[in-house]
């Protein structure tokens, strides 16, 4: 709105009252629901990784060594895990778009929490896979957290949102590193063997906070800006199509009276909520009007035939299946490299997860790039910059590899550099890519999202 310094945006909410999305990003404030459900969807998505990537950090020394695990068992667990997740994906997308995002958020949450206690009894590397296979359900939460944050934000901050929530949540796979390592190293200072040490763990850290956190997203998150998520479908604007917004400008104007209407009906008691004037907000694309729809046969043909499913799906496919592989094993490779008696498994926990860590701001300001370059470019301005993160990451990946082989002792410093390097590339590509998704197949969004994810693990 004219004459509202920027920052402001990180406190107010501005309501376009064609879709009741916010158009503002209102991260320091907690008084409002697009605030709140924020918050919630990227905080579901980051304590999943408590129990996600905990065996990736635990199992190259100690777990490995408890079962007497060989190296092609570690292997076939890491590949089970991310497996599972490939499938949950899929599953999630079209049920979110049918029941919503808080009820499956807090689904998978607590789904996740079950096996991740009985990790303290696994004894056989059979007993690893099941056990691997049901915690990758916890992969899932990608799917809600991306949907939750389209459905709230508008177009101008919708790349923002995505990437912000995000971000933030897959940064819980860099705390992971420091939580568990942190925790383990701390029982096994209150005298306990590491056979037992690494089993508590399980049921220290992840069990208790993933139940909370469903608790949290059942009691204070909400399914959709007017309400219940059968509510989406009374918005005047969801039963419009865009060609109808176009056709005349008092067509127009009547379309945006009703929906003004409506809005303050339903937030008019909220102090905390504006809603922007009428003539503000311009239906200019397909997302300005789209709903999530449920899924049916034609609905899934049309979504699968489209060139649009397939775009982002392979860029995520070459960005966050990279990330998810480095994740998973950047750590057991430092510790083969530079294993001494002065570099064992926690440093090497430590260093790694840097990669996931940074995820905090990198992730975030590709979704940054893509809003800017959107206002002057479009939406081909957001593909053209995820190819950029790609084609980047990809030399930078070919520059690591090349220096480590090309020395018989690399030095930790330049690896250090160049896989983080790496990284800021890797994740703003992420951040770029969904801030593209929402515009892509808009009224199958749970789907599409559910689609782009899966190809993320089949990256790996």
């Amino acid at each position: 709105m004219e004459g509202r310094p920027a920052y402001m945006g990180l406190f107010n909410v501005v309501v376009n009252p064609v879709n009741m999305k916010c158009t503002t990003l209102p991260i320091l404030s907690l008084d409002n629901q697009y605030s709140v459900n924020f918050h919630l969807a990227w905080l579901g998505f980051f304590v999943a990784f408590l129990s996600w990537f905990a065996f990736s950090l635990l199992i190259p020394d100690v777990i490995k060594s408890d079962l007497h695990l060989t190296a092609a068992q570690v292997e076939n667990s890491n590949v089970i895990s991310l497996c599972a997740t490939l499938v949950v994906r899929i599953i999630i997308g079209p049920l979110v778009d049918q029941y919503g995002l808080r009820k499956i958020m807090a689904a998978m949450l607590v789904v996740g929490a079950i096996p991740s206690g009985l990790a303290g009894t696994i004894s056989t590397a059979s007993g690893l896979y099941a056990v691997r296979f049901f915690i990758g359900i916890l992969g899932g939460t990608f799917v809600t957290c991306k949907a939750w944050t389209t459905v709230f934000f508008d177009k101008n901050v919708v790349g923002r949102a995505n990437a912000l929530a995000g971000g933030w949540g897959n940064s819980g796979g860099g705390f992971t590193f420091i939580i568990m390592i942190a925790l383990f190293n701390r029982l096994l200072a209150d005298g306990l063997r590491s056979h037992v040490a690494w089993r508590a763990s399980f049921a220290i850290d992840p069990v208790p906070i993933l139940l909370f956190v469903a608790v949290l997203t059942l009691v204070f998150g909400t399914d959709h800006p007017a309400g219940k998520w059968s509510d989406r479908n009374k918005l005047p604007i969801a039963h419009r199509k865009l060609d109808e917004e176009q056709a005349t400008q008092n067509d127009k104007e009547m379309v945006k009276g009703e929906v003004t209407s409506n809005v303050e009906k339903i937030i008019g008691q909220d102090a905390h909520v504006v809603v922007a004037p009428v003539g503000e907000e311009s239906i200019t694309s397909e997302l300005d009007i789209a709903v999530n729809k449920e899924l049916t046969w034609d609905l899934a043909y049309r979504t699968l035939v489209n060139p649009l499913t397939w775009l982002p799906s392979f860029g995520y496919l070459t960005t966050f299946g990279y990330e998810l592989a480095i994740d998973a094993n950047l750590a057991n490779v430092l510790f083969n490299l530079y294993k001494s008696p002065t570099f064992g498994q926690t440093k090497a926990g430590y260093i790694a997860s840097a990669y996931g860590l940074i995820n905090i701001v990198t992730r975030p300001f590709g979704g940054y790039l893509g809003d800017l370059i959107y206002r002057r470019y479009g939406v081909p301005g957001k593909k053209y910059l995820t190819i950029f993160c790609g084609i980047a990451q990809g030399l930078l990946s070919v520059a690591l590899g090349v220096y480590i082989d090309g020395h018989k002792h690399p030095s930790l410093a330049v690896v250090i550099v160049l896989f983080l390097l790496t990284a800021a590339f890797n994740e703003a590509g992420n951040g770029a890519n969904f801030a593209l998704v929402p515009h892509c197949n808009p009224n199958s969004n749970g789907l599409m999202t559910g689609i782009v994810g899966a190809m993320g693990n089949l990256g790996v």
